[in-house]
């Protein structure tokens, strides 16, 4: 039987230092820490819930990070 990969670590910045910048110094800073993944929403957007390792999520209205959340 085939071995279940092990996911990659996740960079271990807490989200909240997302909070209140600018998406997209929001989305470079994201990068430069490790996060395979970034993906922004408006508020309310209806998304699926799966926890993806290496994936960041950012709440976005006018422009600015309102909420950040790994998975």
């Amino acid at each position: 039987m085939a071995r279940i990969p092990a996911p990659p670590p996740e960079p271990q910045d807490n989200p909240d230092i997302y909070v209140g910048l600018e998406q997209p110094e929001a989305e470079r800073r994201a990068r430069q820490s490790g996060w395979s993944t970034v993906r922004a929403l408006p508020p309310g957007a209806i998304i699926t819930m799966e926890y993806q390792a290496g994936r960041l999520n950012f709440e976005v209205a006018d422009g600015v990070v309102r909420r950040a959340w790994k998975g």
